[in-house]
């Protein structure tokens, strides 16, 4: 498994003698296992110079071993103290390991109290999570491979979406007409929770769909994304259902310009911050921009946020391999919202899109 040799590397390069992975979307990124432990305790311990294990509920170590982990698992009982077994695991393995690099982006008091009470002479003296986030943030050619499966069902759930536009129906019913039907395609998992939001509505960023009925001559803007084999997509589009005044057109007209430079733009060695100004700017030179709320984008990959955030202040350049999002939106409060999303990669020489579904202003008819 390269990922785990690159942090066995990085930790023989930096004097540490354990990794202690705490956050579980890490832990699935490494061992392909892919469980949320709830209140259990769900661990993965990497060595510079040892076999690393997962630690895990007893009712799922048969399904870290069907995930394909060809390492040791170690399971434990609900009534058994977690850390103390840990120890011994640790013990018998590497003796006692005193530099410890841990996640402290997410590993909370009560189990950074447990490991040193096990190990009174740790010491958490390096923060592995800026490695993770680089490292996650750099996708190989499989991983590209199966975003792109994942942005082919983000395409087939747009014209799902907006096949089922109709004022007869919610925006919720839209939402849920959507992912039933991708579930009778074997498509089982969501990105998130997908958002369908009419009228008014959309200028809430992150609302969630209602029990409103689809607004006719207004816009309506579709977020979603799907998981192909533990990889999301995440994408926007926004349409007019009938037909809209000149002032809605104006608005998507603009986000639409600002969507497509950047995208066009993007390339390595461009910094975060230079991609997300090119954006900005072209909706402030319309004079929407109070209502650019947001970043620019995000990354994904195994989860919808990831490393990096496309946004001012951050001067990271971008390199090729790198996934993220791009999304300008303009949201006027009580009158209307449009956000325009393509999740991307970047090549040698630009970037290219996970999702294909086509971003001129489409015009649904009314039903």
């Amino acid at each position: 498994m390269k990922h785990i040799e690159e942090v066995q590397e990085w930790l023989a390069n930096n004097n540490l003698d354990i990794a202690y992975i705490s956050d579980f979307h890490n832990i699935r990124y490494y061992t392909g296992f892919d469980s949320d432990p709830i209140e259990r305790i769900l661990a993965l311990f990497i060595f510079p110079d040892k076999d690393p294990f997962i630690f895990a509920p007893a009712l799922e170590v048969g399904s870290v071993k069907e995930s394909g982990w060809e390492y040791p698992v170690f399971g434990y009982l609900d009534h058994e103290d977690a850390f103390a077994l840990i120890k011994s695991h640790i013990n018998a393995l590497a003796g006692n390991p005193k530099k410890w690099a841990v996640e402290k982006d997410n590993l909370t008091v009560a189990k950074s109290e447990a490991i040193l009470r096990n190990f009174p002479e740790a010491k958490f003296v390096e923060n592995i999570s800026p490695f993770i986030n680089k490292q996650r943030s750099i996708k190989n050619e499989d991983e590209i491979n199966l975003l792109l499966e994942a942005g082919k069902w983000a395409d087939y759930a747009f014209k799902v979406g907006f096949d089922a536009l109709s004022t007869n129906k919610t925006e919720q019913a839209v939402a849920a007409e959507i992912e039933y039907e991708l579930k009778k395609k074997g498509v089982m998992h969501m990105s998130f929770d997908t958002i369908i939001q009419s009228g008014a509505n959309a200028a809430d960023p992150h609302g969630a769909p209602k029990e409103d009925t689809i607004k006719p001559n207004e816009l309506t803007l579709f977020d979603l994304g799907t998981v192909y084999k533990g990889y999301i997509s995440d994408a926007s589009r926004t349409v007019a259902f009938g037909e809209i005044d000149d002032k809605l057109k104006d608005i998507y007209n603009v986000c639409l310009e600002a969507q497509l430079t950047a995208q066009n733009a993007a390339k390595p060695g461009m910094t975060a911050e230079e991609l997300d100004k090119i954006a900005r700017d072209v909706i402030t030179k319309a004079g929407y921009g109070e209502y650019f709320i947001h970043r620019l984008g995000h990354g994904m990959g195994q989860s919808e946020h990831e490393f990096p955030s496309i946004m001012e202040g951050n001067k990271m350049e971008l390199v090729p391999g790198m996934c993220f999002s791009i999304e300008p939106g303009i949201y006027i409060p009580n009158y209307a919202g449009v956000r325009i999303e393509d999740c991307v990669y970047v090549t040698d020489n630009g970037v290219k899109p996970f999702t294909h579904t086509s971003k001129e202003l489409q015009i649904i008819p009314l039903s």
